[in-house]
C-alpha cells in the first residue's frame, strides 16, 4: 500500500511543477502572429468585421487590404471562402448577406495599376 501512495505522490508532485514550470517559469509567449494563424472561425469572423466596414464604406481596395492580411490568395477567394464557411455554420441570414456582398463587390471591383518602376 505504502508503494501505491508513493506512486500517487510522485505523480502528483510531477503534474505541479509541471504546471508551475509551465505557467509561472516559462509561460508560452506569442509575439508577431498574423490573422492568418488564426482559426477558420475566427478568420470568417474577421472578414464579417471587413464586410460590415465594406457596407457603410464602399471602398474595395481598402477591403482588399483589409483581407490581405489573411494569406496570399485574392481577396474575392477569402471572403467566397468565409461565405461557404458562414454558410456550413448556419451564420445569420443578415452576416450571410454582408459577406456575400463583400465577395461580390471584389470580385468585380478591378484594381488600377499603375506604370510599372525600373
Amino acid at each position: 500500500m505504502t508503494r501505491w501512495i508513493s506512486i500517487l505522490i510522485t505523480v502528483i508532485l510531477g503534474i505541479g511543477l509541471g504546471l508551475v514550470y509551465g505557467w509561472v517559469i516559462a509561460p508560452v509567449q506569442y509575439t508577431d502572429i498574423t490573422p492568418e494563424a488564426l482559426r477558420a472561425d475566427y478568420q470568417t469572423d474577421y472578414v464579417l468585421m471587413v464586410a460590415e466596414a465594406f457596407r457603410s464604406e464602399q471602398d474595395p481596395e481598402l477591403a482588399s487590404r483589409r483581407l490581405a492580411v489573411l494569406g496570399s490568395r485574392p481577396p474575392a477567394a477569402i471572403a467566397e471562402d468565409a461565405f461557404a464557411f458562414a454558410q456550413q455554420y448556419a451564420y445569420l441570414s443578415e452576416d450571410l448577406t454582408l459577406i456575400q456582398e463583400l465577395a461580390i463587390g471584389l470580385k468585380i471591383w478591378q484594381p488600377i495599376i499603375g506604370p510599372s518602376l525600373p
